[in-house]
């Protein structure tokens, strides 16, 4: 009897053991998770203590992420602050399924606007999670692969009026060129995707195609300094860029003022590409837990 507890013993011993084992083994990525925001906060701390970063006026600070990719909602709303807003409009091209994107935070603060996406499924679900600004006819909503030849004839269609507060581009490729080709729109700040791993000083784009799509390669859109002259050339300031080296901001010339850190030159506002800060903070993110009300039969 004494040997068989002994070996019943033994037994429950390597069940716990190897529960303990498995619990360690589970919760390991949770665990490399939490040290990787660690050190994303820890690199972010230490960068932003650099001399480069004491003017007040410089936007990384401000830096904060509800919706976007990065801290781009953060930094839109500092830029609304010092210039104030005209309309609360926005239009952002590239929108994905909605959940991520640099204007639906706006749109959950009672801001109105278009959005225009190429991805059938990705509009499919933007209509299920998007119902109450749908309904409202807050948010307008069309299915496009935007071109430069087409995106003005777009724009009209949907009544876009020539002057509101926000415009929002990243369609990888083409980026450059479809706001090379909206040169009528004037809104007063402009978020544009760059490619960063040309350095500041380099005047570089894709050789530009409508049919073709970004095939996630490096081969993708324009250097920070092409959108500066490209800005430039429209009546835009370049007035900064987010840390992990994405998107640039910038704004219309009329309303900078001393707002803004000068000069507005991809050498002084660049920011390399430090993809190894991209992160999803908290939690899964939900626009809204309520269902659309059953419609009535006919």
């Amino acid at each position: 009897m004494r040997a068989w507890f002994r070996r019943l013993a033994y037994k429950l011993s390597l069940f716990g053991y190897f529960k303990q084992t498995w619990q360690k083994l589970y919760s390991i990525p949770g665990n490399v998770d939490r040290q990787t925001r660690i050190l994303q906060e820890q690199f972010v701390q230490n960068l932003l203590a650099q001399p480069r970063y004491a003017d007040p006026r410089r936007l990384q600070r401000h830096e904060h992420q509800v919706y976007s990719q990065n801290g781009e909602d953060g930094v839109i709303a500092e830029i609304f602050r010092r210039i104030g807003t005209c309309d609360r409009t926005f239009l952002e091209i590239g929108v994905g399924d909605g959940l991520e994107n640099n204007t639906v935070a706006l749109l959950d603060q009672g801001w109105r606007g278009y959005w225009i996406d190429g991805d059938g499924s990705a509009m499919t679900r933007i209509r299920k999670t998007f119902w109450q600004p749908l309904a409202e006819r807050r948010l307008s909503l069309h299915h496009a692969t935007v071109t430069a030849e087409d995106a003005p004839a777009i724009l009209a269609r949907l009544q876009v009026p020539a002057e509101f507060d926000l415009f929002s581009l990243d369609i990888d490729r083409n980026t450059y060129f479809v706001w090379q080709a909206l040169h009528a729109y004037r809104p007063r700040v402009v978020v544009m995707e760059y490619n960063s791993l040309y350095p500041p000083d380099v005047d570089w784009t894709v050789a530009y195609h409508p049919k073709l799509v970004y095939n996630c390669t490096s081969y993708m859109g324009a250097s920070l300094k092409a959108y500066e002259k490209l800005g430039a050339h429209l009546g835009y300031a370049l007035v900064g860029c987010e840390l992990c080296g994405v998107n640039a901001f910038f704004v219309r010339r009329d309303l900078c003022g001393d707002k803004f850190a000068a000069p507005f030159t991809a050498e002084h506002h660049y920011e390399p590409p430090r993809y190894f800060l991209l992160r999803r903070t908290g939690h899964p993110r939900c626009f809204t837990d309520l269902r659309p009300p059953a419609q009535k039969p006919r």
